[in-house]
């Protein structure tokens, strides 16, 4: 058993003095506030919940900054971008994958995250048949050399849109049909750890039919885990629809599915006002990527509205141009106030944004990666994050605004040490592995050659 003794801790009731916590077997055994420490006490300062990472694209960590250079035409957009990923995708070894995804994970725990929804349809290698799984070992390696929790969410990918049954040659890397891949989930299943449970997803609408789109859902109710999906990501893609469906994406798999709270939908960038409300009544959980929207020039979610109608939210790294969640919640908030000229949109539960903006997304979070608890009560998984509480961005700060200073502050994060499960993964600032991690990254970026040489 270890104990640790926390000045501050953000408990579900708000924050909480002289508090020391019990963990066990990985788990928060008990929670007594208004104590004094032990001897053997593990200090700090200020103590927070780990956030879930609920959305990304491991091996999209070696595409960051290679992207930002006007094209010839000068029309980019982001399925110009697609172009540039599906370039990455072919020089993608399981090797390359394990190196790279690993630099990802060591940097999302380095930064606060403790969970990662990793939604994987990067599904074999060049060369090799669709019954191998080495690219998911290779991410579950990376996972456990990071310590991450991880949820594993294999997607499917069938066809190059609503109208083309068929992969596009560049696809033929993430395409599996529907038998081979509920075959690989199964697999998968059955390896779940402490740090390791599985998820299903579907890539899309417009990239799975409406038949296999149904086959998930049913097999996630089944398995009792977490359905993922994209949509209206992209204006393009609700044109697209209304075309072939006359539905918008939202108002069609609403229509067609029963969207629950087991549901993460990814984006939902381009919704109309009753899909807002319908969105947010069903309970699914919507991962908002604010970093790789703006990237990708998405559009801004109708956030406001949305929390109107009491929608639940998480946030996600997506692409990995920012592995950094409180500038995710920070650019979330200011997206808004940019569309809307004004401030303190996401205030509906709490008066401080940053407070509100962080416990939806440690709810959401959770509800996304298939984590029965969240944030520090007993039973939950101990997944913490400790903070330097004299930090100069936290320093002066009382307990109203201590989350605000961590979202709206772009300094440097205050962040002393990660556990995982009950292990210490970062001590006084630094990933354990953070060293050999980006060696071995730099040594895969280099191998990718061509692409590398082209970026």
């Amino acid at each position: 058993m270890a104990t640790i003794f926390a000045q501050k801790a953000l408990l579900p009731a708000g924050w909480a003095d002289n508090v020391r916590l019990s963990v066990e077997e990985g788990r928060i055994e008990s929670i007594r506030c208004e104590v004094r420490p032990d001897d053997g006490d593990v200090l700090a300062e200020c103590l927070i919940p780990g956030l879930c990472n609920s959305h990304s694209h491991a091996f999209q960590r070696a595409l960051a900054g290679r992207t930002e250079e006007r094209s010839p035409a000068g029309q980019d957009n982001f399925w110009t971008w697609r172009e540039r990923m599906y370039e990455l995708a072919a020089a993608m070894s399981a090797d390359r994958l394990r190196a790279i995804a690993r630099q990802a994970y060591v940097e999302m725990v380095s930064s606060g995250y403790t969970s990662v929804a990793e939604f994987h349809y990067l599904h074999r290698e060049p060369g090799r048949d669709q019954g191998d799984d080495v690219m998911f070992e290779a991410i579950r390696d990376a996972a456990q050399d990071s310590g991450i929790r991880l949820t594993y969410v294999p997607v499917l990918y069938e066809r190059a849109g609503f109208d083309q049954p068929e992969a596009n040659v560049s696809q033929r890397l993430f395409a599996l049909d529907l038998e081979g891949f509920l075959a690989h989930h199964k697999r998968v299943s059955s390896q779940t750890a402490d740090r390791l449970s599985v998820g299903i997803g579907a890539h899309s609408i417009r990239a799975v039919s409406p038949a296999a789109v149904g086959e998930i859902a049913a097999a996630a109710k089944s398995a009792g885990c977490p359905m993922h999906l994209h949509i209206a990501e992209q204006q393009r893609e609700v044109d697209q629809c209304l075309a072939h469906h006359e539905r918008r994406p939202v108002r069609w798999l609403l229509e067609n599915y029963d969207v629950d709270s087991s549901w993460c939908l990814v984006h939902a960038t381009h919704m109309d006002a009753e899909e807002i409300e319908q969105l947010a009544a069903s309970r699914a959980v919507v991962s908002l990527c604010p970093s790789t929207e703006a990237n990708l020039g998405d559009g801004l979610f109708p956030l406001g509205d949305y929390l109107q109608h009491d929608g639940r939210i998480a946030i996600g790294s997506d692409s990995h141009v920012t592995i950094n969640p409180f500038e995710e919640l920070r650019w979330l908030e200011y997206g808004q106030r940019l569309a809307t000229q004004s401030r303190n949109i996401a205030s509906r539960r709490n008066s401080h944004v940053g407070r509100e903006l962080f416990e939806r997304a440690v709810e959401g979070g959770a509800a996304a990666c298939g984590l029965d608890t969240s944030g520090i009560t007993e039973g939950a998984a101990a997944d913490l994050v400790t903070l330097f509480g004299e930090d100069p961005m936290l320093v002066g700060h009382d307990d109203a605004s201590r989350l605000d200073a961590l979202v709206f502050s772009g300094y440097q994060l205050p962040i002393e040490s990660v556990m995982v499960s009950g292990e210490w993964l970062v001590v006084m600032g630094e990933h354990k592995a953070r060293q050999e991690s980006r060696e071995a990254y730099a040594q895969a970026v280099r191998d990718l050659g061509v692409f590398g040489d082209r970026a």
